[in-house]
């Protein structure tokens, strides 16, 4: 209760920093509002030339999309200040964070709250919406519950790559731009469902960086195209993905020399 009364304030100290340029927070969520239009304009356009992608409808493939943007967003909201930590290693700020009687890992986050990340949001909800307005899907109470199974699942595992990525910086000093493929390519690559990409990578996608498990598997729950219920927990089966990662963090900061100021 402590540590997360401590990460409420560092956020609440971010959001009212980002309120004092209030026309730069709103031209900035704006910018990212538009940006990833872009996405949805992607999509649109296949599907005027293509009817279905492996049995995938323009609906279907919208549900997919709008939660794999929408779980990427929360994370990057959250977990900025992992994206970010290259910096404060550079500049010996992690030094202050060791010296402090307070957990680094909520100093770390607490240090970067992305607000303006709320643009991509809207942009997945509206995109959400529209996916369900045009699909077939018969929502109840499990398939709710899926969808936000889904929202948590994701937002870990795309949290604990952002950690792995900060992690790496304790032994390079900086980060390393080959981890965009599992943060921003995911997202890319996730706006389609991951299983028309080949076993090989459905694979990959289970059990080494578990996107098939926040993504794929609870979407054919959500279509009625598998009935066990075992499909609606699966994105919380992802969370598993944080123990590796968060170890890994450990492993970085007990090998942490200081770069100096």
């Amino acid at each position: 209760m402590k540590t997360l009364k401590l990460y409420l304030h560092y956020v609440s100290i971010n959001i009212r920093c980002m309120m004092q340029y209030k026309t730069s927070f709103l031209l900035t969520a704006t910018g990212q509002f538009l940006v990833t239009f872009s996405v949805f304009l992607g999509i649109l356009f296949m599907f005027q030339r293509f009817s279905k992608v492996e049995g995938f409808s323009y609906s279907e493939v919208l549900l997919c999309c709008s939660v794999m943007l929408l779980e990427f967003s929360l994370a990057e909201m959250t977990a900025r200040g992992f994206d970010t930590f290259s910096g404060m290693v550079r500049s010996g700020d992690f030094d202050r964070i060791l010296v402090r009687p307070q957990n680094e890992i909520v100093q770390v986050l607490g240090s970067k709250f992305e607000l303006t990340r709320i643009g991509r949001m809207i942009q997945a909800v509206v995109m959400f919406v529209y996916g369900i307005l045009k699909s077939d899907v018969a929502w109840n109470l499990s398939k709710l519950c899926t969808l936000c199974f889904m929202l948590i699942g994701g937002t870990i595992v795309f949290s604990a790559l952002f950690l792995i990525y900060a992690a790496l910086c304790f032994f390079t000093l900086d980060g390393l731009e080959f981890m965009n493929v599992f943060t921003d390519g995911a997202r890319e690559f996730g706006k389609y469902p991951i299983g028309i990409y080949g076993k090989k990578m459905l694979l990959f996608t289970t059990f080494v960086i578990p996107y098939a498990l926040i993504q794929y598997y609870p979407l054919l729950y959500i279509l009625n195209r598998r009935s066990s219920i075992f499909y609606m927990f699966l994105p919380l089966a992802a969370c598993w993905f944080l123990i590796p990662a968060l170890l890994f963090w450990k492993f970085g900061v007990r090998h942490y020399k200081s770069s100096g100021s």
